[in-house]
């Protein structure tokens, strides 16, 4: 394999991401992510109007039916291109790209579109066919682990000893810097506007004493509270992969490696630091050169968690490096789409901001039932 056949990312967009029930409340998952998809095809478009091979989408709670398929053909990319729906819960959205670039890289494919999507405020009743409705599909089978999230943030926060008071701070820096970054224009260029909407609902400034003042939200007595965790949201999120011999000197992300692990599932939300230390032995990358890190922040506890053991320090030396524009926490959680809301962001924060070639981002995510996902990615 030669690094012609490299998968690159040239370009990279998303939706406004809305809270369930509020902005995009009516607003199917097929019909988010069209204009996303929409918007990269035509970023991708060169000198010859090229077809798209595939659309890889993550999602999991939507309508079924294929999701990728319907939203390409809604998004107008012609009959021809198929599309494919990945369900690897919260790290669907990396998953999703993951898998398009094996494709690429294998010379399967030469123009991919992958990411994710949900609604979570569309998102259908299931219930047992005969019986009543269930709020979730298991995340694992009877005679392992299976908490909520909730539950599960609260006991990696305990089992790691990440404070109340640590886990407010973080839920506070996270929507001071997407605040930051909204005035400042840093999301402009990745948002594709959505009927009449072109901003984060969710970022606002938030103060200690209000966090400090909000009850335990999922565990009597607990730490993990409304305020410092991601909402249920709606969303979309895309890129779009080509070989390096077909990146005709445009910027991008060559994705260097992915990892994808299971890890214990009653701690679920450690996936990321396998995924992540796996990822760096393979590559021979140690993460202090590493200089742009997104992770999916659904809880301030997990993302505590996950730092700590990794080195990182989001509230000190490294909050230019972890989720500089803020994260989940301050935009929002749309779960099948936030794997690669968090490429996206990478792709802004290192190829739209001209960081110089060789520079390295890192993507990851934590997911129900023990997993973690993570990405390698270099400027090109």
């Amino acid at each position: 394999m030669t690094a012609r056949l490299d998968p690159v990312i040239v370009a990279a967009r998303r939706t406004p991401i809305g809270t369930a029930g509020h902005a995009f409340k009516a607003t199917p998952v097929d019909a988010l992510a069209a204009p996303v998809l929409a918007a990269v095809a035509r970023d991708l478009a060169g000198p010859e109007d090229l077809p798209v091979d595939d659309v890889v989408l993550g999602n999991c709670m939507g309508p079924g039916g294929n999701v990728a398929r319907v939203a390409a053909l809604r998004a107008g990319l012609g009959r021809t291109v198929p599309g494919v729906t990945v369900d690897r819960q919260c790290g669907s959205g990396l998953a999703a790209i993951l898998i398009a670039a094996q494709a690429v890289r294998s010379g399967d494919a030469d123009r991919v579109i992958a990411g994710g999507a949900e609604s979570a405020s569309t998102a259908p009743v299931r219930a047992h066919r005969g019986g009543s409705p269930y709020a979730r599909a298991p995340f694992a089978p009877e005679g392992h682990p299976d908490p909520d999230m909730g539950e599960a943030a609260e006991a990696l926060g305990a089992a790691r000893g990440v404070s109340r008071e640590r886990q407010d701070a973080y839920a506070a820096a996270s929507h001071a810097r997407a605040v930051a970054a909204r005035a400042a224009g840093r999301f402009a260029a990745e948002t594709v506007p959505v009927e009449g909407h072109d901003r984060d609902q969710r970022p606002r400034p938030l103060r200690a004493a209000s966090l400090a003042r909000l009850p335990a939200a999922f565990v009597t007595g607990g730490a993990v509270t409304a305020g410092n965790c991601s909402p249920n949201s709606d969303g979309a999120a895309a890129v779009a992969l080509v070989p390096e011999r077909l990146r005709d000197g445009r910027p991008g992300l060559r994705l260097v490696a992915g990892a994808v692990v299971g890890c214990d599932p009653a701690l679920p939300g450690w996936g990321p630091v396998p995924a992540v230390r796996r990822l760096l032995t393979r590559t021979g990358v140690e993460l202090e050169r590493v200089a742009a890190v997104e992770i999916v922040e659904a809880f301030a506890a997990q993302t505590l968690a996950v730092t700590d053991a990794l080195g990182l320090d989001p509230l000190g030396a490294d909050a230019g490096r972890v989720c500089a524009d803020g994260g989940a926490i301050a935009l929002g959680h749309p779960w099948g789409a936030s794997g690669a809301v968090v490429v996206t962001r990478l792709f802004t924060r290192l190829v739209r901001a001209g960081a110089p070639a060789g520079t390295l981002g890192l993507a990851t995510a934590a997911v129900g039932g023990g997993l973690g996902v993570a990405a390698l990615f270099e400027v090109v």
